[in-house]
């Protein structure tokens, strides 16, 4: 400092004491004055000179020049030296001792909290931290500036240069992101370092796994991209897609508890964040694999073994990548029943958008035939109607170890095949191997089920269109007649009250045990095979859980029909009318003339309606039908039930033969009983709205002259020999 002093020469030498006292006191008032100068600025000044720094005393403020420049008007003009350079004692001047480093915090109290970024600045105990960093690294020491200075460091236009002096590897990134971008372009909302760095949120300063902080970095990039309208209404994504995050497999882990799950940066990183569309994103297609890895490294590894692996290595933009499958934001738990991936929903949704492309099918050479022909599969329809167990896609060609079948590493290679089906088929040998998986019921493919499925649709088309027209030519001449009696054009003959037995209460069991268990085994078998049918939908709804007991109630109808089917074979060999029920169904070469000779009838060839007997061509050719397909549908369904021993035995191809028999033959008798049973029990005119002998076992005289006037005729006739009657009033 500079210290004021009066040379002592001027004063005479000797003089009286008068001088010296004059001395002494003007020496003590000058020592007093300098200490009060002292602590000025141009005291300061006298000895810390600088022509790179210097302050000018203009009035009541100091402007700061650099190379003779005004740069702005200081802050801290109204402070003295000695407001900041503290520490040393003022009377010894100049100061022996140095100063004490600079304590911004003793004005800034409030430095810590807005400097979290920086956190080795200022220490708990309010003293600097880390030498390598202070407040003047970055404020400046005299030469600070307002921050709404345009040469402010921490103006907002200069930050990104600012930061970059410390933290260039991170600024070189950060230049070519988005956010920096939009920044520079004055989009409005876009973020400079300081939008997202005045918190502890950058990995830096985050504890690796840190569970608040990756919350925190959640929510910091939310308060944007989610809060903010400015950004809402120029980012693509919708706000549904954004907040689909939060209930996502990684949102719903981390908001849990697991501090390992994928935030936002994990993803999407912190500092070089670019659209997706570009090819240096994190979340550009290609490098979605790399940055799933870095929690998924073993998947990934196996994913880039497979077809689509290898094909997205050559950069294939048609091969689906981890977010193809996954999802994005929205990416659930495989055994969430909403995930694409789940059990349920793979095949659907993951594997049937490409599989059954047609443009991906013509550039690749892919079959479309993969995905019908699984749906129609047993696992597909069994998987479309509710079953959690049947195989999917995944099943069999795993789940990201796919690969071709000429791969021998492949699940579905040759050699490989029967340990594949034997996850779900205990005990699968090497027959499971042999008959095709993808079954297409054509005659290149697969020409002996495409020949039985042929024979089959030619039968029930000739079959069932015989019956049809057979039955509809019969109404009309019946709906005639009963028409022109009502009109009084034909004479009626009158008939007694009597009731004849038709069926014992024996043969109604039976009856009724067929009835059940047939319709029984229709409803649940087309359950199956039609699982998306309006009429099933409606069961699902009234029975959610309907699927679940399909399969067991076709199997307990199955065993109720063979075990009727048994008794009955029982009925007939063991009682007298049993046996006499047998012969009265034997076909007779008389069936054929009376079927002719009823056409010849109902056709207005005939004016005469053959006389028929207990069972007519009618009953007998439903009653032999019946017991072909009991005995057909029995065998192919045991063998369908009990598939890992068959198939064991058969081969896969024997089972898909029983499969396709069972499947047209159970046509084949549902539409018989339907055109042919059904219409002459119900909706035949002579007997509508119902034949009521299966429920009460009798037919008035009527309907017996009508239906059976030859066994009529043969009862009375025995009545008159014998003077009995079966049944009277």
């Amino acid at each position: 400092m500079r210290i004021n002093t009066i040379r002592t020469s001027n004063i005479s030498e000797g003089k009286n004491k008068y001088s010296i006292l004059l001395l002494t006191v003007v020496i003590s008032l000058s020592f007093s004055i300098a200490e009060l100068k002292s602590q000025e600025k141009e005291d300061c000044l006298t000895c810390h000179s600088d022509h790179e720094l210097t302050m000018e005393r203009k009035g009541k403020q100091v402007s700061i020049y650099i190379n003779d420049k005004v740069l702005n008007q200081s802050p801290h003009a109204k402070l003295r030296c000695v407001s900041c350079h503290t520490g040393y004692d003022p009377e010894s001047i100049p100061h022996k001792e140095p100063a004490e480093q600079v304590r911004c915090v003793n004005c800034h109290k409030n430095a810590p909290i807005k400097h979290q970024f920086h956190p080795q600045i200022l220490r708990a105990d309010g003293k600097n931290g880390s030498p390598a960093v202070s407040c003047k690294s970055c404020h400046g020491q005299h030469d600070v500036l307002p921050i709404k200075s345009a040469k402010s460091p921490f103006n907002s236009k200069n930050l990104f240069q600012s930061c970059g002096k410390c933290h260039s590897d991170v600024s070189k990134n950060y230049a070519h992101s988005i956010h920096h971008v939009s920044f520079q372009n004055d989009v409005k909302g876009a973020p400079n370092c300081l939008t997202c760095h005045k918190t502890q949120v950058s990995t830096s300063f985050v504890k690796k796994d840190s569970l608040h902080g990756k919350i925190a970095q959640e929510k910091l990039c939310l308060s944007c991209h989610l809060d903010d309208p400015d950004v809402r209404k120029r980012v693509a994504p919708t706000e549904s897609f954004i907040r689909a995050y939060e209930n996502s497999v990684h949102g719903q882990a981390l908001l849990s508890g697991n501090s390992k799950a994928a935030n936002c940066i994990d993803c999407h990183t912190s500092h070089d964040i670019v659209k997706g569309s570009d090819e240096k994103s994190s979340v550009y297609k290609f490098n979605v694999v790399n940055t799933c890895s870095k929690c998924h490294l073993s998947i990934a590894k196996e994913y880039l073994e497979s077809s689509h692996g290898k094909a997205l290595e050559k950069r294939n933009l048609d091969t689906p990548t981890c977010t193809d499958c996954h999802g994005e934001h929205n990416i659930l738990h495989p055994s969430d029943p909403k995930a694409p991936v789940s059990f349920r929903n793979v095949s659907t949704q993951v594997c049937s958008p490409c599989h059954s492309s047609v443009r991906l099918s013509d550039k690749y050479g892919l079959s479309t035939k993969r995905i019908a022909t699984f749906r129609d599969s047993y696992h597909g329809l069994a998987m479309r109607g509710g079953d959690t167990e049947a195989a999917n896609c995944a099943s069999c060609h795993g789940i990201h170890n796919i690969k071709p079948s000429s791969d021998s590493t492949s699940m579905i290679h040759k050699s490989n095949i029967v340990q594949t089906c034997g996850k779900c088929h205990p005990g699968a040998n090497e027959l499971f191997a042999i008959g095709a998986v993808h079954v297409t019921l054509e005659r290149e493919e697969d020409p002996i089920l495409y020949w039985i499925a042929t024979i089959y649709l030619f039968i029930i088309f000739t079959t069932i269109g015989g019956m049809f027209l057979h039955n509809l030519i019969d109404f009309f001449r019946k709906a005639k007649r009963k028409k022109m009696i009502q009109r009084g054009l034909i004479k009626v003959e009158h008939h007694g009250r009597r009731l004849y037995l038709r069926m014992t209460l024996n043969e109604r069991i039976q009856h009724v045990c067929l009835l059940v268990s047939f319709f029984t085994l229709v409803i649940t078998g087309f359950m199956l095979q039609f699982p998306d049918a309006w009429w099933v939908r409606h069961i699902h709804d009234i029975f959610p859980d309907s699927f679940i007991y399909r399969s067991l109630l076709h199997r307990t109808a199955a065993v109720v029909m063979v075990a009727a089917s048994v008794y009955h074979i029982f009925y007939l060999a063991a009682t007298e009318r049993g046996r006499q029920l047998f012969k009265d169904l034997l076909p007779k070469f008389r069936d054929v003339k009376d079927a002719i000779g009823v056409m010849k009838y109902n056709l207005g060839f005939s004016q005469e309606k053959p006389k028929l007997d207990r069972f007519s061509y009618i009953e007998k050719a439903e009653y032999w039908a019946l017991v072909w397909g009991t005995m057909v549908m029995t065998i192919t369904g045991f063998i369908m039930w009990f598939e890992n021993y068959f198939i064991g035995i058969f081969t896969k191809l024997g089972w898909d033969i029983a499969r396709t028999i069972h499947y047209y033959e159970a046509w084949l008798a549902f539409l018989a009983i339907l055109v042919w049973h059904i219409y002459f029990v119900i909706f035949n005119p002579d007997m509508y709205p119902m034949n009521l002998a299966w429920i009460k076992g009798t037919l008035s005289e009527e309907e017996m002259a009508d239906e059976h006037p030859a066994e009529l005729e043969r009862i009375k006739q025995q009545e008159n020999e014998s003077g009995k009657s079966e049944i009277e009033e």
